[in-house]
């Protein structure tokens, strides 16, 4: 006789149980609903944890992704990217981050870096 998993007096399994709980929650619940309670989540997540618990989880995930992914995948999502921020900001916004870029960039290096750069990219059209 083969066994059913409610077997044991009809009762079901804690994983039955949860896995109905979650369809009858789906059923009665919207995505307004998901996302508040996600919001809440994440404050209460922020709340509790520093700088290093997001830097920890967040190189573990890119590890993650990096491993499960290859070069295209990247590409792809880099380009979708880009076309999102392009589609969502304006000249002004590329002006600025391009000037805290440049701001960065000539407090971090001296003279010489930006003398080979110049080289280096005068070079390039040999």
């Amino acid at each position: 006789m083969a066994k059913n998993n409610n077997s044991n007096n009809n009762k079901m399994s804690r994983e039955e149980r949860g896995r109905m709980g979650g369809e009858a929650t789906s059923r009665n619940h919207d995505k307004e609903f998901y996302q508040e309670i996600g919001s809440k989540g994440g404050e209460a997540t922020a709340d509790n944890h520093d700088k290093d618990f997001y830097q920890e989880i967040g190189q573990k995930g890119g590890e993650a992704t990096a491993e499960n992914h290859d070069k295209d995948f990247y590409q792809e999502i880099g380009q979708k990217g880009g076309e999102a921020t392009a589609d969502n900001h304006d000249k002004e916004f590329y002006q600025e981050i391009g000037k805290k870029g440049g701001e960065a960039t000539s407090e971090n290096h001296d003279r010489d870096f930006y003398e080979e750069i110049g080289r280096k990219g005068g070079n390039s059209n040999n």
